[in-house]
């Protein structure tokens, strides 16, 4: 499809030879003579770039460009004008316009600028597109209390400057916390950088932090920047820093400090602009008193302190995690979005979920991938739920389903409870027609005939 393009000037001369050689190129061209005509189309329908004059009656085009501005904040505007001025210009671009043109026109030179304009317009777009794609990857889901005070904890520490230690278990999402923080502060446009200081050698960390210059070591083959410098005017996120050796910490502190350091091997002192985000799912200041922890490392980081709660204290929130990565999974694999039916839920709502919400997404991954069907039965997240936990899986129902109204003694009593309540259900939906179910359960009919007789599956042949 050919971008758009409104032409606004009340010169008729200067529209019409602007619409021709445009049109010429390829671009769909729709006109204006007025600003007031011009902001009624981008109420309707906006285009892709406007050229608009300056110098108009009524209402000019600075103050227009201003009011479609309020309409549109991300529209591409060129300005062209017979009587221009310095002035004049510097106020077009403070108020959003891209480029500024002078009369009389040269049609080459506007060709090429509405090329260039456009690009620029849709590399935006893309840019637009990609980051939104990106906060939806890392969105925080759920509105629980427990939730709600810690968006709101994000949302107030957020556009600060401030140091921020983001405490909790294993899984429970820290890093989503540390880049919600990034993208409420004014740094949201530089890089947020996050580095894992669990997963990186102790003889590497050091490299990894600030850098190294060439021969510095053995297989030091080239000089290579830090994430401290490549987190510059940004973010850098250091995760599970519990696990980072004192030698480090004291680095990392002399870094926070005096927000310069040398890279190994170098003597040239780097500045940075960082604001350091850090996490731990260690309790810091027991560490602090075995010696493991540095305590002015932490008193630097702790300015503003997060702890991010554990899934079984929003249970609450399971129904909308589940569906945000049932729909994540399905679209990235291109498969079709499963139900998951009341039993089911229940099943997972009432499961403490040690590993949190990476244990959650994960399960879902799984269900959506062995399960054959389009609804995910309690019986099924059951069985997928064996062997993730040492103890029986608490099954709690709403008051409609007296199955999971019920307790059970072990995992193996609920998950029979669960195959006998669906294997009669699918017994009659098929009007218990043996082999009729078992191709729908996709299981050989012996095997059907075994589960029956094993469960006590109660049998009502079809009158």
């Amino acid at each position: 499809m050919s971008a758009s393009i409104l032409i606004v000037d009340d010169e008729d001369a200067i529209r019409t030879s602007l619409r021709s050689i445009l049109e010429d190129e390829g671009y769909e061209v729709a006109v204006a003579a007025t600003g007031a005509d011009a902001l009624k189309i981008y109420g309707t329908d906006p285009p892709d770039l406007m050229i608009l004059d300056i110098w108009m009656p009524e209402m000019d085009g600075l103050e227009t460009l201003r009011r479609v501005k309020e309409f549109v904040p991300h529209t591409q505007v060129m300005m062209i004008s017979g009587h221009g001025s310095i002035e004049t210009a510097v106020k077009a671009i403070k108020l959003g316009a891209y480029d500024y043109i002078e009369k009389p026109l040269s049609l080459e030179n506007v060709t090429l600028r509405v090329k260039h304009a456009l690009e620029q317009y849709r590399l935006a777009q893309e840019n637009r597109s990609l980051r939104t794609k990106v906060q939806q990857k890392f969105e925080l889901v759920g509105h629980s209390p427990a939730m709600e005070r810690l968006r709101q904890l994000i949302q107030t520490a957020g556009p600060t400057n401030s140091r921020v230690l983001i405490g909790g278990e294993n899984g429970t999402g820290k890093e989503l916390v540390a880049r919600a923080i990034h993208m409420h502060s004014t740094r949201s446009d530089h890089p947020f950088v996050a580095v894992n200081c669990a997963a990186i050698p102790e003889t590497l960390i050091e490299s990894e932090l600030f850098g190294h210059e060439k021969g510095s070591f053995t297989g030091a083959t080239s000089m290579k920047r830090g994430q401290f410098e490549q987190a510059d005017g940004g973010t850098l996120f250091l995760d599970e820093i519990g696990d980072m050796s004192l030698s480090t910490q004291a680095k990392v502190l002399r870094a926070l400090q005096e927000q310069q350091f040398t890279r190994v091997g170098g003597t040239k002192l780097m500045k940075v602009d960082v604001r350091v985000l850090a996490a731990s799912n260690k309790d810091l200041e027991k560490e602090i008193a075995k010696g493991q922890f540095r305590e002015d490392l932490f008193y630097r980081l702790n300015v503003v302190p997060i702890v991010v709660p554990p899934l079984r204290e929003r249970r609450e929130d399971i129904p909308a995690l589940v569906q945000h990565f049932m729909k994540a999974h399905a679209e990235e694999q291109g498969l079709r979005m499963k139900e998951v039916s009341p039993e089911a839920m229940a099943v997972l709502q009432q499961y403490d979920w040690p590993g949190n919400i990476r244990e959650l997404r994960n399960l879902i991954e799984r269900l959506m991938i062995m399960v054959p069907g389009y609804v995910i039965e309690g019986s099924q997240a059951v069985m997928s739920l064996q062997g993730r936990t040492t103890g029986p899986v608490p099954v709690a129902a709403p008051a409609t389903s007296p199955l999971l109204a019920k307790s059970y003694d072990s995992l193996r009593d609920a998950r029979n409870a669960f195959e006998k309540e669906y294997i009669s259900r699918k017994l009659r939906e098929h009007h218990w027609n043996i082999s009729r179910t078992a191709e729908d359960l996709k299981i050989e009919r012996s095997h059907l005939h075994r589960k029956i007789k094993l469960l006590d599956v109660e049998m009502r042949p079809e009158a």
